[in-house]
C-alpha cells in the first residue's frame, strides 16, 4: 500500500481544501517545491501534484510551481500531475517537463476521445481521476455533478488503456471523515486496473482497513490534511503499510 503524499496548488502555494471549496483553503506552504523535498525526506515512493486553479480554468495555472518541485526533486520519484488538462499538446509539455503520470478527470468524462487518443499517443503514462459523491461523477472542480456511475465511466476508461484509476470520494476530502473503504472496494472488485483512493484518510486505521483490500487492487492512498496536520506520521505509516503487506510480497 503506497502512501502518496498530495500537494494542491493553488496560486502558486501548497494548500488543503475542504471538499474540494476554493474559499476554504488552508495554506500549509508558500514554497512547494521544498514542500515536495520535504516529504521525500519522510519516504515518499511517488509525490501527487494537483493544480486547482487549472482544475476551475481547464488549463494549468501553476506550471511556474510544477517546474520548481520538478526541478527541486529531479528523477528522484515519479510525480503524476491532475487539474485542468484537456489536450494532448499539454499532455506532452509536462511530460517533457518531468512528469511521470498524467490524471485526466473533467476531460474524461466530457470527451472520451480525448482521453482515448491520450491513452494511445502516451501509453503508460495517463491515470484517470473520477471523483464522486454519492456514487455520481463530478466535474470542473467538483463544482458540477453529472448523471454517470462511477463504475460505468471506470469500465469504459479501463478499455481504453490508463494505467490506474484515482477514486476520491469529495465529500470526504479534507474532511478527515475517513476512506470510504465501501465505495473503494466495489470500484476496484469492478475493473482489473489498479485503484488508488483519495479523500478523507485520517489515520492508521484507514491504512490497515485499505491493506485489507490491496489484493483486489487497490494499490495506494492519496494522503493530503492528514499528514499535514500530523494525523499520521508519513514515515511510520508507510512503514506500517509495508510490514502489513510487503512490497515484494
Amino acid at each position: 500500500m503506497l502512501l502518496i503524499p498530495a500537494i494542491d496548488l493553488k496560486d502558486g502555494h501548497c494548500v488543503r481544501l475542504e471538499q474540494g471549496d476554493m474559499k476554504k483553503a488552508t495554506i500549509f506552504s508558500e514554497n512547494p517545491a521544498a514542500m515536495a523535498r520535504h516529504w521525500i525526506s519522510q519516504g515518499a515512493r511517488r509525490l501527487h501534484l494537483v493544480d486547482l486553479n487549472g482544475a476551475i480554468a481547464g488549463r494549468p495555472k501553476n506550471e511556474q510551481a510544477i517546474k520548481a518541485i520538478l526541478k527541486e526533486i529531479g528523477d528522484e520519484i515519479p510525480v503524476q500531475l491532475g487539474g485542468g488538462v484537456r489536450d494532448l499538446e499539454t499532455i506532452e509539455r509536462l511530460l517533457d517537463d518531468g512528469l511521470d503520470t498524467i490524471i485526466i478527470g473533467t476531460a474524461a468524462v466530457k470527451n472520451p476521445g480525448f482521453l482515448q487518443e491520450a491513452c494511445l499517443a502516451f501509453a503508460g503514462h495517463i491515470m484517470v481521476g473520477l471523483d464522486a459523491k454519492d456514487g455520481k461523477v463530478a466535474t470542473d472542480g467538483w463544482s458540477k455533478l453529472t448523471g454517470h456511475e462511477v463504475i460505468d465511466l471506470a469500465k469504459k476508461y479501463e478499455d481504453y488503456g490508463v494505467e490506474a484509476i484515482i477514486y476520491t470520494d469529495i465529500g470526504r476530502d479534507g474532511m478527515l471523515q475517513g476512506i470510504n473503504i465501501e465505495a473503494t472496494l466495489k470500484l476496484a472488485q469492478a475493473v482489473s486496473i489498479p485503484v488508488i483512493a483519495s479523500g478523507g484518510l485520517t489515520n492508521l486505521k484507514d491504512i490497515d482497513a485499505l491493506c485489507e483490500i490491496e489484493s483486489e487492487g487497490v494499490i495506494g492512498v492519496i494522503a493530503g490534511r492528514a499528514i499535514y496536520n500530523g494525523n499520521i506520521n508519513l514515515i511510520e505509516a508507510q512503514k506500517y503499510a509495508d510490514a502489513k503487506n510487503p512490497p515484494d510480497a
